[in-house]
């Protein structure tokens, strides 16, 4: 594997402020007609177009980035985040399925190539672009869909019609490098502010895309012609198209009762990472400390006693190693030892974690950030991101990799822990495994971002949520609850627990620490995917900056993390209000702040992305809106069936197995 090494101190003066004026757009450079588009190429982007060209749709995805896949390829995560009982029984979607047989099929029948020890499935990002997208044209191929695929390309302006119930258009930007300065050749933050204007500049040319229904107009009836879903990583067409959502900390109620405050708190979010790959070497490296090192030097740590081991951190998350070195233990955790030519990719949580938590850092703005920045004035948006925050989380990356082969402190544990590992390098360049010249991802691994609220319904007239005690598996009889929520919202969590004896709680006839605590996640009626992991929290800081000396995690955070059951997606948490024609599937459907800690990872984004994609696509052959799917619930709605099992048809599971209100035992579900 050739890799081009570029030094950290050359790396660093690529972070540097770059600024360009905005000009009126022009007409656009061309039109695209298609049936589905999809905004973000992250893999619930891909199953929404792996399903729609099974459906045999015309699919038009855009990207930011130059590579498919989202957290496997341009965020570089490309460690399959799963559960192990749902992965012994392979109960997953079809498409995913289908990846996990041709990461396999890549790499000689070997899944974990990295040999890591977070994970069963290790490899390498750039691959995984490639087999992403052979996974797309395998189904254009079968399903007779077409595939319009548009990387380097962000959404720039809606077009919404008189009655603000539909998408009749959208307006994008697609740029190109100018002259031999590649593309990926500056981290993030110096070009997307760059990307989301009209104008050319010393950069970057830019064709202007007009995205428009194949159609003229629906077979009958009022249905939509097109779609447009929101697979994007920050939510960002919800928060163009100006319907209601969430972001951060959600106010402590008896739904969401571990929340850690008794308010919104719209700038937690959790952290984002740029993750980074480096390489062991039998030699010594010379490593140059970045100018910036000392700035975020008091944030590093290994995080526990034990944890904190080189040899475990880098084989965390190793993604290539075509070695096996000699086996080890370190805090009762066994792997392989590192031999030089091993490649490990770093996402640490008290390392190339950012985490700011305030509104004056919050990396995602919220609407009201949004609309002081001009944002939402037509031509306004900027793709809804501080870019200083990004630019600082590029420079705490870099600065963690210095802390790793060269540090001697460690923020949680003290002197004396840790020590340096000089025989490492840093890759980057074109040909890296992160495919930049700067060696960082191509874009940031995005755990939580805005989140829908769906439309009211039957039990949620504020509109529809998938909350914390629908799938936490947390034992709501501690004490900490009885002592911390008021009287009222104790028994009213309990009532919601209590299932056929909520109405005896309720009225008072019968002791909350009576009632049989429900031992299973909600059951949806309109569920159309399947996810399950743990509720895992990288909290925000309490404290701006994030890397100020001392500074801790909000307080109570990581309260609300711990062990999920398997869950459901319900259709009703990915239908916005206001827009009718506009659907949401990755991490921002309808969720609270704790349940998205766990509707976040691969497979959950593939299912959701799945379900998306099939309900446009059974949408469109049925000339019916998806939120006419769900509007007489709890009513029987036989298209709603009709949909399900199609998606059960199709390989797309809808329940886990057994899933019944008879059944009540989940302890099996590791």
């Amino acid at each position: 594997m050739k890799r081009l090494v570029i030094s950290l101190s050359v790396i660093s003066s690529l972070i540097t402020p770059y600024l360009v004026k905005a000009a009126p757009p022009r007409n656009p450079d061309k039109t695209v007609n298609c049936e589905m588009l999809i905004v973000g190429g992250g893999l619930s982007g891909v199953a929404a177009a792996y399903e729609g060209l099974y459906a045999g749709r015309t699919v038009c995805l855009t990207e930011i980035t130059d590579w498919l896949g989202g957290q496997i390829s341009a965020q570089g995560t490309s460690a399959l985040d799963e559960r192990k009982t749902q992965r012994q029984k392979l109960f997953f979607s079809r498409g995913y399925l289908e990846l996990r047989k041709q990461i396999q099929r890549k790499y000689k029948g070997n899944l974990n190539p990295g040999d890591c020890w977070v994970s069963e499935s290790c490899f390498l990002p750039g691959d995984a672009h490639e087999i992403v997208s052979q996974v797309l044209k395998d189904a254009e191929k079968q399903g007779r869909g077409k595939l319009e695929w548009f990387p380097n390309t962000v959404i720039k302006e809606l077009e919404i019609g008189g009655d603000g119930k539909l998408i009749n258009g959208a307006y994008a930007i697609q740029h190109k490098p100018v002259g031999s300065t590649p593309l990926n050749t500056y981290p993030l933050s110096q070009t997307i502010e760059d990307s989301y204007r009209y104008e050319n500049s010393s950069r970057f040319t830019k064709t202007i895309v007009r995205f428009a229904p194949k159609h003229s107009k629906a077979k009958s009836g009022n249905a939509p012609k097109w779609y447009v879903l929101d697979t994007s990583e920050t939510g960002e067409i919800i928060a163009l198209a100006d319907v209601p959502y969430r972001l951060g900390i959600d106010a402590r109620s008896y739904l969401e009762p571990t929340s850690s405050s008794a308010k919104n708190e719209p700038y937690c979010t959790q952290g984002f990472t740029y993750t980074f790959a480096m390489e062991a070497t039998k030699e010594p490296q010379t490593q140059t400390m970045p100018p910036f090192y000392q700035q975020y030097a008091p944030y590093y740590s290994y995080e526990l006693q034990r944890l904190a081991s080189f040899p475990l951190v880098f084989t965390y998350r190793r993604i290539w190693s075509p070695t096996q070195g000699e086996p080890m233990k370190f805090g009762g955790l066994g792997f392989n030892a590192p031999l030089p030519g091993h490649i490990s990719m770093q996402n640490w949580t008290w390392g190339n974690d950012y985490r700011p938590g305030t509104s004056a850092d919050n990396l995602i703005y919220t609407r009201q950030q949004l609309q002081s920045t001009g944002q939402l004035q037509p031509g306004g948006w900027m793709g809804g991101l501080r870019t200083e925050t990004l630019r600082k989380g590029e420079e705490n990356a870099l600065g963690y990799y210095y802390w790793l082969v060269a540090g001697t402190t460690d923020s949680q544990l003290g002197d004396g822990v840790k020590q340096p590992y000089p025989n490492h390098r840093f890759l980057s360049g074109l040909n890296s495994p992160m495919g930049t010249v700067h060696g960082l991802s191509k874009y940031p691994y995005m755990r939580e971002g805005r989140r829908i609220i769906g439309r009211p319904s039957w039990g949620q007239a504020e509109g529809f949520t998938i909350w914390e005690i629908d799938i936490s598996r947390r034992n709501y009889k501690d004490p900490y609850y009885v002592k911390t929520l008021p009287p009222d919202m104790y028994r009213r969590l309990k009532a919601a627990l209590a299932g056929l004896e909520a109405t005896s709680v309720i009225a008072g006839t019968k002791s909350p620490d009576d009632i049989i605590q429900r031992s299973r996640s909600t059951i949806f009626p309109d569920s159309i995917g399947i996810g399950h992991y743990a509720i895992d929290f990288h909290p925000c800081m309490t404290k701006s900056p994030p890397e100020a000396p001392g500074n801790t995690e909000r307080q109570g955070e990581r309260r609300g993390g711990g062990r999920a059951y398997p869950f459901q997606i319900a259709l009703r948490a990915m239908i916005p209000q206001k827009i009718d024609n506009l659907l949401v599937g990755g991490k921002s459907i309808a969720t609270s702040h704790i349940a998205a800690a766990a509707y976040r990872v691969h497979s959950f984004e593939w299912s959701a992305g799945a379900a998306a994609g099939t309900t446009a696509a059974f949408a469109l052959k049925n000339n019916v809106a998806p939120y006419q799917l769900v509007d007489d619930l709890p009513k029987p709605e036989p298209q709603l069936q009709a949909l399900k099992q199609l998606l059960e048809k199709n390989g797309n599971p809808t329940a886990f197995p057994d899933t019944s209100i008879f059944n009540q035992n989940w302890d099996d579900w590791e």
